[in-house]
């Protein structure tokens, strides 16, 4: 307790498809009441809303199951928002949905619903089922949105936006503009077998996938997903909650690790771990932070994990040498923390070191050139693949529960 509260008092002080998914009669609910998620992204500020917006959301799922629910959020808004027509079908190409696919939401019953500032709701079920690695498309209507928009910048996903509701059709026609973000829609869950769950990966632009190749999926958490799939493992599902720029110990890019954790990652239905892969932002920044800082907000975030019965696997900090904002005191506060994490692994339940995938063997300091997405500190798509090969999936299927 002591040690727990000596932390906090020192983190005080720093942080300032269609046939998949055509309608079957609901079966009876299978596993956790409210599912297991298959798809997230973080959710902060991305622009001002526009009355009589519709947008055409695309989405990659991870984890199969039935009877999808989709969570819309007005976290970060300030006056409430209504969404008064919510469909959700199957991609075909585009805009254009598979045919049958497109078929409407529901919130408690109603066709509508209306969000108060730092609200999140989940639809009611859609049945029905719905595969991993499906292109789910996700279509809303605004009539008088005003104020910050709640949704993720990055998306790395190109998605479609129209003027007025045309929610309801399969065409895409009327989906003429091409956005790169994702707007108020911050995850998708699915019901599964009940010993199925989900990790989620809480980390920066790295994870959110900045250097991969846009529209085929290939962030680090894509290819990890891919490799659950395919393994004799309970944990099948993944979210990524990556924020570019996102920093562990203080707001900016987005809120805080510490103070998204619990809208992120613990909100969410079915997650037996987190992932955390965080703090290179802080380093950059050149505030002062040290080891022990940066050393006791991983640490906040375990005790808050484990008291929420999840399982928590930590990386190390990787290379960013040749970044701009790189120093050798940077590095120096990098070096420790790596260094704790690698000699103290008991203090979580599993360490990956994307640092020594990740690292040059003949300068440590720094990216392998074969990795380097090109600015030194993102990987590329070969990179991304090798720090998900890397992750253990056993250490993510935790016995916490």
């Amino acid at each position: 307790m002591r040690r727990r509260t000596a932390r906090r008092a020192r983190l005080i002080a720093v942080t300032v498809v269609a046939a998949v998914f055509q309608a079957t009669p609901a079966p009876a609910a299978v596993g956790p009441p409210d599912g297991v998620i298959t798809w997230g992204a973080s959710a902060y500020r991305i622009g001002e809303s526009v009355a009589d917006r519709g947008y055409r959301m695309v989405v990659h799922t991870s984890v199969g199951g039935r009877d999808p629910r989709i969570r819309l959020s007005n976290a970060l808004g300030d006056r409430p928002v209504t969404f008064d027509s919510v469909y959700a079908g199957l991609q075909l190409k585009g805009a254009e949905l598979a045919r049958g696919s497109n078929r409407r939401l529901t919130f408690d019953g109603s066709s509508s619903v209306t969000l108060e500032p730092g609200t999140t709701v989940y639809s009611d079920p859609l049945p029905g089922p719905l595969a991993a690695g499906s292109n789910l498309v996700v279509s809303l209507h605004t009539p008088d949105a005003a104020g910050p928009v709640t949704g993720h910048s990055m998306a790395l996903q190109t998605s479609y936006a129209a003027q007025g509701d045309h929610t309801a059709e399969e065409s895409g026609a009327h989906w003429g503009d091409i956005v790169g973000s994702w707007f108020y829609l911050d995850a998708v869950s699915v019901r599964t077998a009940a010993a199925t769950g989900s990790v989620v990966a809480l980390g920066d632009s790295i994870t959110d996938g900045w250097q991969s190749t846009g529209d085929l999926n290939r962030r680090w958490p894509d290819y990890l997903a891919r490799r659950l799939q395919k393994a004799h493992t309970g944990v099948k599902g993944v979210a990524n909650e990556g924020i570019s720029g996102n920093k562990v110990l203080a707001d900016g890019a987005g809120p805080s690790a510490l103070n998204r954790l619990d809208r992120d990652v613990l909100s969410q239905p079915g997650v037996h771990t987190v992932f955390l892969f965080e703090g290179v932002n802080d380093l950059k920044a050149h505030s002062g932070v040290t080891a022990q800082d940066l050393i006791d907000g991983y640490g906040e975030i375990v005790d808050r994990a484990h008291g929420a019965g999840k399982c928590v696997v930590v990386s190390t900090i990787a290379p960013f040498k040749g970044w701009p904002e790189w120093d050798p005191a940077a590095e120096t506060v990098r070096q420790e923390v790596n260094a704790f994490l690698r000699t103290h692994g008991d203090e979580f339940d599993a360490v990956t070191d994307f640092d020594h995938i990740l690292r040059s063997p003949y300068d440590h300091e720094r990216m392998l050139p074969f990795f380097d997405g090109g600015d030194h500190i993102h990987p590329n798509d070969k990179g991304m693949q090798a720090m998900a090969d890397a992750v253990d999936l056993n250490s993510l299927d935790c016995t916490r529960h």
